[in-house]
């Protein structure tokens, strides 16, 4: 079987976690610290606040600008579904826009159309790696005063105009789980300049603790710290970031060349400046059962999954806000046509070509 996707992990990334093992200081050690400095250096910003996840991560943003009952966030229904969740574990509502058909990512000029006096936020999800268009979204949020969240967790490395994304809003999140750019097996981490935000986010990643006091608490917060072994992993691949960026667009360059011009692909993604990748994905044409098509490919040895379902399509989203299809069409073709395809460091030559004959096949049978 050809996996969707694995880790790139290497002899140096096992050595400096045995380190932390052998060490014995497991959790709010050094090595949480040296990781936040080299990932905020990398990135562009004043701090870094590592979390168990890019989840928590989006959830703290929540909590420290005080979304609550009644408020709004602006925000893509064509995301993994965390993004929306931690909006709603907030008890506000996440407003959906549709999205571009090239891009995937939140059409900017559908945002302000959707703006009301509950608005406090706008959450735009770069998608797959591809920067949505700041320029637009920071226009909009200037003139109505509102804070930007970055969802970077698929974007890092990506730029806009050449600037990294996770640098345009109030704070950023980027996460880590094995299917990332990089990995620290699960993990997260929020950027940011805000100098009041970041005490905030630190204090509530551990349990809401004051800054000096030993088991004093000003604040409720919450379990969300990454432990050291984690942070010492991702010391180790932030140090090579760029191999691991171009080593993931070099796949994706092959796979594009492998697949282009195969009948009943009608998009494959777009081989952009400024772009990092995180999965690979392509569209079918709309006569084809998608999901028949991924199990076929899956008794031919292939991995694949649909990438990504349309959040406001599922079963908790429509009991919850009553959805009944139809409401964001771009993004609903988008989810219904998608499959990811088999996209890590590694892939080989002959699984590439593997793919592409099955595809072929396949498509042309159907």
């Amino acid at each position: 079987m050809i996996p969707l996707a694995k880790p790139h992990i290497d002899k140096k990334d096992i050595k400096e976690v045995k380190k932390v093992l052998k060490s014995g200081c497991l959790s709010l050690g050094p090595k949480i610290k040296e990781f936040e400095k080299r990932f905020a250096d990398y990135i562009g910003t004043n701090h870094a606040i590592a979390v168990s996840s890019g989840t928590a991560g989006l959830h703290l943003c929540m909590k420290a600008l005080k979304i609550k009952k009644g408020d709004e966030v602006i925000t893509t229904p064509f995301s993994f579904i965390a993004s929306s969740n931690v909006i709603v574990h907030e008890n506000a509502k996440p407003v959906f826009v549709d999205i571009e058909k090239e891009t995937k990512n939140i059409d900017p000029n559908k945002i302000e159309s959707a703006i009301t006096k509950k608005t406090k936020a706008i959450l735009p999800v770069h998608i797959f790696g591809e920067s949505c268009d700041m320029g637009k979204i920071t226009k909009i949020a200037e003139k109505h005063n509102l804070p930007i969240i970055e969802d970077a967790c698929e974007a890092i490395g990506t730029t806009y105009n050449g600037e990294k994304v996770g640098t345009f809003g109030k704070a950023s999140v980027f996460a880590f789980y094995p299917n990332k750019q990089m990995t620290t097996g699960e993990g997260g981490i929020v950027c940011t300049n805000d100098e009041k935000l970041y005490s905030q986010l630190t204090s509530l990643r551990n349990q809401g603790r004051a800054s000096m006091g030993w088991l004093e608490h000003d604040i409720v917060g919450y379990n969300y710290r990454l432990n050291e072994l984690s942070c010492s992993l991702g010391i180790t691949q932030i140090k090579k970031i760029d191999f691991l960026l171009n080593e993931r667009k070099k796949v994706a360059e092959k796979l594009t060349k492998s697949l282009k011009n195969i009948p009943g692909i009608t998009q494959l993604p777009k081989l952009t400046s400024g772009k990092s990748w995180f999965v690979y994905t392509i569209n079918l044409d709309k006569k084809y059962n998608r999901d028949e098509i991924i199990k076929e490919l899956e008794n031919h040895g292939i991995q694949t999954r649909p990438y990504l379902p349309a959040i406001h399509l599922q079963k908790a989203y429509k009991e919850l806000f009553n959805y009944k299809g139809g409401e964001f069409p771009v993004c609903e073709e988008a989810s219904n046509t998608s499959i990811a395809l088999p996209f890590y460091i590694g892939l080989k030559n002959k699984e590439i070509n593997h793919i592409k004959r099955t595809l072929k096949k396949i498509l042309k049978n159907e």
